[in-house]
């Protein structure tokens, strides 16, 4: 029970049809009872005509709690929300619906990027060791051949001891990667236009440009953010100076690749891929990347799934629960961080 005076604040849940089901426990729901005035079975998929019980709860809310498919913060609907204050995104981008009308009002963000990074970082460095091993093309081989030993003689340029890493941005995933690849015995490239060369040193990578990353890697894992000044960053130079034989691993936008450059090196075997996003994101019916036999294509599963809904889920309540004793956010998203940002 709460005293009359109840000086929690009002949460209103924003997100996408099927998403809270998914992304809140029970014990999620009755944590967020505790901490906010809300309704946990309450969720606004549509702000722009919203039912009357959403407008009146949006008419309260001094939260918005917000997950994928989250409707768009325009100004119509900031103008029938007077009293939000915070807007706390329970997954990584808030591009998608914070606007420049919610930093005109002054609303302070936040978001789980840092905790939907993890399993992105998890997903590159599997694929990184099994690209080392090359594992797709044992595990191919062996089933065709169904003998012992018959690809040993493949293998010379197999294993991880000492390969070259490129990684193209030291995003939160990047960085997490860069952690998770300290104890093995790699040499690890950071091609990041915003890092210094001490700060590349400090994180323990090699400071290169782009090309020089390409040139030299023997895998590439590209982890920066959808930009302008990104789109196909991968193109035709990079791709031609990737050694035969170097792997492409994308988890972060197809955009980032120009997929049509690449796919005559992929095609003739030259290079590998483990591609878990594309462009567009479902490739045509008729496109190679289905079937060549180098390419392991994902259907962007690298960010949380499952389970690791929950962490982003406990993420953001705990963001909840420092704005309700006043603190500030942990993670808080500014204007300025969405032009180098995804």
């Amino acid at each position: 029970m709460h005293p009359a005076t109840d000086n929690r604040p009002a949460l209103l849940l924003s997100m996408g049809r099927g998403i809270a089901e998914r992304l809140l426990t029970d014990a999620h729901r009755a944590r967020l009872a505790a901490l906010t005035r809300t309704d946990p079975a309450l969720v606004a998929h549509d702000l722009t005509a919203p039912t009357p019980r959403v407008a009146a709860a949006l008419a309260e809310a001094e939260i918005l709690l917000t997950c994928w498919g989250a409707p768009p913060l325009t100004t119509d609907v900031l103008d029938r929300a007077p009293r939000l204050r915070a807007v706390v995104h329970a997954a990584g981008s808030v591009k998608h619906h914070v606007t420049a009308a919610c930093w005109q009002r002054g609303l302070t963000v936040t978001s789980a990027a840092a905790a939907n990074a993890l399993p992105v970082a998890e997903y590159t460095l599997a694929a990184i060791l099994f690209a080392g091993k090359q594992v797709l093309h044992a595990a191919l081989r062996y089933g065709e051949t169904r003998a012992d030993g018959a690809w040993t003689a493949d293998s010379e340029t197999s294993g991880n001891y000492r390969r070259t890493v490129g990684l193209v941005g030291a995003s939160r995933i990047g960085r997490r990667v860069i952690e998770l690849l300290r104890p093995f015995d790699f040499q690890v490239l950071l091609y990041d236009p915003y890092v210094t060369a001490p700060e590349a040193r400090a994180l323990g990578v090699e400071p290169v440009g782009l090309d020089e990353l390409c040139s030299r890697s023997t895998i590439v894992s590209v982890h920066a953010p959808q930009l302008p000044s990104t789109h196909r960053m991968i193109g035709a130079r990079q791709l031609a100076l990737m050694p035969d034989g170097a792997t492409l691993v994308n988890t972060a936008r197809g955009s980032l690749i120009d997929e049509a450059a690449l796919l005559p090196h992929v095609t003739s075997c030259r290079l590998h891929a483990v591609l878990d996003v594309t462009d567009p994101e479902l490739p045509p019916p008729d496109s190679p990347l289905w079937t060549l036999p180098n390419v392991l294509l994902t259907p962007h599963v690298a960010g949380s799934l499952g389970n690791e809904l929950h962490r982003m889920a406990d993420h953001a309540l705990e963001e909840v629960a420092r704005y309700g004793r006043g603190e500030p956010f942990a993670d808080p998203v500014r204007p300025s961080d969405l032009t180098r940002s995804a």
